[in-house]
């Protein structure tokens, strides 16, 4: 049996990596001598970069820079391997992910981007001619403010002063200038993978959608989009450009906007640039069985989510696909619709958050086995029926 796993990470727990070589032990408790490729598939959060340099055979580089809260955090950037233009490749979930703020912090209004600027800075004075930057696994909503100020942005209040930091800044924003950043963002190319689904504001805003998994409550919820709305807004009316009705401009807590409206980024979908250096396409027409997971699936997974892009190239081969997922939730049959054949959880029994987190190995491990064993019992099933018709006929 040729079977492909390409499986996501599950946030704060295990990159797409390690969920890959779970899976696979799972796989072969049940038939040893499978034809496995394993492609971890990054989104563009935990994981985008150290995945994609060691696939291109690039080099990593530690540093330091400052973490959503505020503190010295140590994070990570590098650089791909054979490409034509001397390309970084950063994450933003390196420096301001949601794994990254401690759960007795997790405010949004509060986290910041700042340090995703400081990796920025860094990459250029490495001299690079590109930029990749992964958006996903956000802790932040604070629209890439932090970023910008870090580049040498000044966001204003009415007073004149700097605003402070987060997305709670910007509230009080009232004029913006930009004759202090930093000029070599002119001379580089700057390309970001991102989930385009995602609006800045308003009703289908990042902060409604993604506020609540990063702690805010429902008054914090209001305050997220009203800050925003007072991004966008200010962004049209000091660098002209219209973020608000942007696709993509809400990725990564709004990180998006101030991407392209600072940075002159260009935003791609996330699977449009993953897929140039991951080729899943590729291995797809010899195999048998395509296994792929993510931490949930529900009715945002086919918006984009790792399970539903793997599904769809694999219908295009006519491939069956079956999905491990941490939870399973509102709307996730609404799946089977997007090329998805069968998920199921990988819990066993009732447990806490932290208890899946520190067993997640073992638990992947198992619902691969136990997945892969009703697998073969349809497929005995199926060999049954076939070798039964000649009877059948016979026996008419």
């Amino acid at each position: 049996m040729n079977i492909l796993i390409a499986p996501s990470g599950f946030k704060e727990s295990l990159m797409a990596d390690a969920v890959a070589d779970c899976i696979e032990k799972g796989v072969r408790r049940i038939i040893g001598d499978a034809n496995i490729h394993k492609i971890p598939v990054v989104d563009g959060g935990e994981g985008f970069a150290k995945i994609l340099i060691d696939m291109t055979g690039g080099t990593l580089i530690h540093t330091t820079t400052m973490g959503p809260t505020g503190q010295p955090i140590q994070s990570h950037f590098g650089f791909l391997g054979a490409e034509e233009k001397k390309t970084a490749i950063l994450e933003m979930a390196a420096t301001a992910g949601l794994s990254l703020v401690p759960r007795d912090q997790r405010n949004p209004l509060y986290t910041t981007t700042y340090g995703l600027g400081e990796l920025v800075r860094q990459a250029l004075d490495a001299g690079a001619e590109r930029i990749l930057i992964g958006c996903g696994d956000s802790g932040t909503n604070d629209g890439g403010a932090g970023m910008v100020q870090a580049l040498g942005a000044k966001l204003l209040d009415k007073k004149g002063q700097e605003i402070r930091r987060g997305a709670i800044g910007l509230l009080d924003l009232h004029s913006i200038d930009v004759s202090g950043m930093d000029p070599r963002l002119a001379e580089v190319q700057i390309d970001v993978a991102c989930n385009p689904h995602v609006l800045l504001c308003g009703s289908q805003g990042v902060a409604r959608i993604f506020g609540p998994q990063k702690g805010a409550s429902t008054e914090e919820v209001e305050l997220l989009d009203a800050a925003l709305t007072n991004w966008g807004q200010l962004i049209q009316q000091f660098l002209g450009k219209n973020v608000i009705d942007m696709a993509g401009s809400g990725a990564s807590g709004g990180l998006g906007s101030g991407l392209t409206a600072f940075l002159n980024a260009t935003l791609h979908p996330r699977y449009d640039i993953i897929m140039k250096y991951q080729r899943v396409e590729d291995l797809l027409p010899n195999m048998d069985l395509v296994i792929t997971a993510e931490g949930a699936i529900d009715f945002q997974t086919p918006k984009g989510k790792v399970p539903a892009e793997v599904a769809r190239l694999s219908k295009l081969h006519g491939i069956p696909v079956v999905v491990l997922a941490g939870t399973i939730g509102k709307d996730a049959s609404n799946n089977y619709d997007y090329g998805i054949d069968a998920f199921s959880t990988i819990l066993q029994s009732p447990c806490t958050l932290e208890h899946a987190i520190q067993h997640c190995e073992s638990l992947v491990e198992s619902a691969a086995e136990r997945m892969l064993r009703t697998i073969m019992v349809g497929m005995q099933m199926s060999q049954r029926a076939i070798l039964a018709k000649p009877l059948m006929s016979q026996a008419a």
